[in-house]
């Protein structure tokens, strides 16, 4: 796994040396973050939150091509200490949090992310309640962008809230992109 695009472009991320974290493969992510540059134009200035964040792969993307600030949920220790030492290689300590949180029982934020990143393991229903989340702890700012990342085979109904703006597919994945209503 690298970075695609911007300040780190072609660095390698640390990953998992077994299958305990399904990172998102380069040329999804890639294909997420071409829909999203024509959406926003830039980065720049964007807060971003990495929710079932992994290896931090999304957030990292992100702050590499001019976001100010991320945020990094996860709460399983392997990914914790992944993300952390990926936040270290890239010197991004200044610009990134690791939260170690229950993403459907997220804090309340103290300022709206205007790019939300969600890629929950799949088949545990957590996409529902992680959006809920979200929204009842004020995470998603007014006009904001939030990618639910899945497997074809998860339903996925988009909650009355929320529009679908772009929906990726690539093999057996799917990427929507959401914005709330």
């Amino acid at each position: 796994m690298r970075i695609i695009a911007g300040e780190f472009r072609g660095r390698r991320l640390l990953t998992p040396k077994d299958s305990a974290i399904r990172p998102t493969a380069d040329r999804l992510r890639e294909s997420i973050f071409n829909a999203l540059a024509h959406r926003l134009g830039s980065f720049e200035g964007v807060r971003v939150a990495d929710i079932f964040a992994g290896t931090g792969a999304f957030g990292l993307e992100a702050l590499s091509r001019g976001a100010a600030f991320a945020c990094f949920v996860e709460k399983h220790r392997q990914s914790l200490d992944l993300i952390r030492q990926n936040i270290d290689r890239f010197d991004m300590g200044g610009r990134a949090e690791v939260l170690t949180a229950d993403a459907r029982n997220l804090p309340e934020a103290d300022k709206p992310y205007g790019l939300i990143f969600m890629d929950p393991p799949y088949g545990r229903g957590l996409t529902g309640p992680t959006l809920e989340s979200l929204i009842a702890a004020k995470w998603v700012a007014p006009a904001g962008l939030i990618v639910v990342e899945r497997e074809e085979k998860d339903g996925f109904d988009i909650p009355l809230r929320f529009e679908e703006l772009k929906c990726i597919r690539q093999g057996k994945r799917r990427a929507h992109i959401l914005t709330p209503v």
